[in-house]
């Protein structure tokens, strides 16, 4: 089989504002007893809410598959405080193209919550390996695991320019 050909898509630095089509930046705040703008909105309420960390490694920012969730909203986070990188494209896409797919650069300690059905690959690093703090459903990787192959589709992978 011939290797795919590429594409490459750019990355900007995450904002509430340039996210938004996607889900929720979520940055610290001062403790208080009432919520707030800066705080995501989950619906977790098809099935039970499983929160874990994960370990990966060797995720340079580049893929051939994006995927989704439509039952459930999932929320991730470095759990190292590490930089990291994530694309996306909107919910509303039955196929997304490579035109829909934005890339964000993400600074320790801030989270996102994707909407319910948002297309995403990642997290990618440039460490060897890093830790994520993930909250999404008990079966979210089995029964809610949309994935669209570009590679197969349309004989592409998608390289993210972290420069």
């Amino acid at each position: 089989m011939d290797s795919p050909s590429v594409a490459e898509i750019g990355c900007e630095n995450i904002t509430s504002e340039n996210f938004a089509p996607f889900g929720t930046v979520v940055t610290a705040t001062p403790d208080a007893p009432a919520s707030g703008p800066a705080e995501s909105t989950l619906d977790l309420t098809a099935g039970t809410p499983r929160f874990y960390i994960m370990r990966l490694e060797d995720r340079k920012p580049a893929f051939t598959g994006i995927t989704r969730h439509r039952r459930s909203t999932q929320t991730l986070m470095s759990a190292d405080a590490g930089e990291w990188f994530l694309a996306v494209a909107p919910p509303d896409r039955d196929v997304p193209t490579v035109a829909d797919i934005r890339a964000f650069r993400i600074p320790g300690g801030v989270a996102v919550t994707l909407t319910k059905g948002t297309w995403h690959a990642g997290p990618f690093f440039t460490d060897p390996a890093m830790n994520f703090a993930n909250l999404e459903l008990t079966d979210t990787n089995t029964a809610d695991h949309d994935t669209y192959h570009f590679d197969r589709e349309l004989g592409l992978r998608i390289v993210v320019d972290i420069s």
